[in-house]
């Protein structure tokens, strides 16, 4: 059984083999892969990535500072409810 298994293999790899070989070139109307982009062209990405982190933690750190003001609210009017039914 492994010795059809290995043939199989063989075969399929000869068989793809040129397939892959003959792939058409691309024209000029095709994308190509730059190697360099001039610094014109380029975006910087790193401002965008420092704004969107930076947006990111401002969202979060308010949203726990409201969960803080919220719990702090909610456990005053708890002893509240505590104090009065003593």
């Amino acid at each position: 059984m492994s010795a059809l298994f290995r043939v199989l293999c063989v075969a399929a790899l000869l068989l793809t083999a040129p397939a892959y070989a003959s792939q058409p070139q691309p024209t000029v109307d095709e994308f190509v892969p730059m190697e360099e982009v001039p610094a014109s062209e380029q975006i910087p990405a790193i401002n965008l990535v420092a704004a969107a982190y930076g947006f990111v933690w401002i969202v979060v750190v308010g949203y726990v500072w409201s969960l803080g003001r919220r719990l702090e609210k909610a456990e005053t009017e708890i002893a509240e409810l505590e104090r009065r039914a003593r």
